[in-house]
Order: C-alpha cells, then sequence, then structure tokens
C-alpha cells in the first residue's frame, strides 16, 4: 500500500525510498511532486513537478503519462529544472517512437526565483536545491488581497461605491507561504531559501537519521542527516515539517524511532514521518 499522511490542511499520498522511487501526491494543490514510479491512482492529477533528472525522480514519468493517455486525462503541466527540459523532451520522444503514442504534455521550464500562476490566487516558486546535478524545490504560494487598514470598517456600500469609482489603494496584496518541497539537497538550501522556515508545511528530504551515518557522509552525498536538523530546530516555524526520502538502510520503523529519539521537543510534535507503516518499505 502506498503512504498517506495529513500535515496541516494538505494530504501527502505516495511512495518515496532515497535512490529507489520518490512520488508524492497533493490532492488540495492537484499536483504529483516527482513520478519515481508510475501509480495508477495519481493519473487524474493534472500537474507535475521534478525536482531534478536521476531516475528515481523522474523513471515513472513516461509511464504515468501514457496511463493518462488511457483514461482520457488530458494535457499534464510539467514543471521542471530548465537545464533538463531537453533531456526530458528526448525521454518521451523515445518513448512515442517505443509506443507509436504521442504524450500530451506542456514542459513549464524554470529557474530559481521563477514564479507561475497555478490559478485561484495559487502561485508556485521555484527554488535552487543543492545538489551534484540541476535541481530545484517548489514553494506554493496563495495570494489574498486585503482592504487596506485605514478602509477597514467601512460599510460595504461603500467599498462598493469606491471600487466602482476606480480607487486605488483599496486593497493590498498578502503572500501565505502553503507548501514547500525540498529533496535531494545539502542542509544549505535552508540558508539559501530561508522561507522554507516560514511554509505551513515543509515536505524535506532526510536521507539519514541516525549514527550508522555521519553528517559528514551525508553532506558528500548531496543530502540531509538528522542531526542537522537538530542543530536547526529553533528555526522551524512549520505547523507541520514532514520529512521524507529515508535511506533503505534503515527500516520504517527504525525511521520512526530515530525521530522520536533525536529530535527535541518543540519541533518533535511537529514533524510527521512520510514512511509506511510496518519495517518493510513498499516494493
Amino acid at each position: 500500500m502506498i503512504t498517506q499522511v495529513r500535515a496541516g490542511p494538505y494530504t501527502l499520498r505516495g511512495v518515496s525510498v532515497g535512490g529507489v522511487y520518490t512520488t508524492l501526491h497533493v490532492p488540495e494543490l492537484d499536483a504529483v511532486l516527482d513520478v519515481g514510479l508510475a501509480l495508477r491512482s495519481f493519473a487524474s492529477v493534472g500537474r507535475f513537478f521534478l525536482s531534478h533528472g536521476h531516475l528515481d525522480h523522474v523513471a515513472g514519468l513516461a509511464g504515468l503519462l501514457n496511463i493518462r493517455g488511457l483514461v482520457g486525462s488530458g494535457k499534464a503541466t510539467i514543471h521542471l529544472p530548465a537545464e533538463i527540459e531537453e533531456p526530458i523532451r528526448e525521454l518521451l520522444r523515445a518513448h512515442t517512437a517505443l509506443s507509436r503514442a504521442e504524450l500530451a504534455v506542456e514542459l513549464v521550464p524554470m529557474l530559481p526565483g521563477d514564479e507561475r500562476s497555478l490559478g485561484h490566487g495559487m502561485f508556485v516558486r521555484a527554488l535552487r536545491t543543492h545538489h551534484p546535478v540541476p535541481s530545484l524545490g517548489y514553494q506554493f504560494v496563495r495570494r489574498v488581497a486585503r482592504l487596506r487598514p485605514e478602509h477597514q470598517g467601512k460599510a460595504p456600500e461603500e467599498i462598493a461605491r469606491l471600487r466602482k469609482e476606480g480607487a486605488d489603494g483599496l486593497f493590498e496584496e498578502h503572500e501565505r507561504l502553503e507548501l514547500a518541497y525540498a529533496t535531494d539537497t545539502l542542509s544549505r538550501v535552508l540558508e539559501s531559501s530561508p522561507s522554507l522556515f516560514e511554509s505551513r508545511v515543509l515536505v524535506l528530504e532526510c536521507t539519514f537519521v541516525d549514527g550508522t551515518r555521519t553528517v559528514e557522509h551525508a553532506r558528500r552525498k548531496f543530502h540531509l542527516h538528522l542531526d542537522e536538523l537538530v542543530e536547526l530546530a529553533p528555526r522551524f516555524h512549520n505547523e507541520a515539517l514532514v520529512l521524507m526520502h529515508f535511506g533503505q538502510g534503515s527500516s520504517p520503523d527504525a525511521v520512526r524511532a530515530a525521530v522520536e529519539r533525536r529530535l527535541p521537543p518543540g519541533l518533535r510534535e511537529r514533524v510527521v514521518v512520510f514512511a509506511p507503516e510496518g519495517d518493510r518499505w513498499f516494493g
């Protein structure tokens, strides 16, 4: 069975094992984060966000797009690092040549700092992660318009009249940092993109969780170690911190035990471990 957890107002469904496969579905955003495995239940999702080109994060892409074609889901929109746009096109062209079936996709190449509208006041912003290959994290941002303080308390009829007259300065825009996703990265991402600490929900890789691997080993592999999060614990202001992408050398039960044992109170209660119940990984 795939894993499903609740983190703040968001649901996360899927699988994630470091180096094997990662794919997460967030229904509230109509988004799939990476496609390391083609899961049939994800075929109705319209938006995909690829973090980088390693196979454990993209190997299932063509397969899932093929399933989408079988069930008539229409064109998929794929956000991805600009540097891997052409290799992904080549991958999809190879699938088309093999299957003689076109895949309906729109590729949206992004660079760090780029932002795209997702509709209904939701935007996605790309941020640089730190891995040996071109890679991105994604931050989902909701923008809402609020009356400026000097207009609050006025009657609705008065506000409507001012809007009709085209009055300037009635509203000011506010940003809410909703969900952020950062995987396969050095902990330096938390310094280069400190807004991650403020996202309502932060989905963060944590490949190594115990003393069998050191922080230095994790950094050589361009991944995160749980001990680094312990040091940064006071800075996490997130409603929920979802940890995922654990190495298969530790069982899911061992990961949960390490998180419970090593994280300090105050952070531990807000951490959601994205791993299956029991002692075996998916597959």
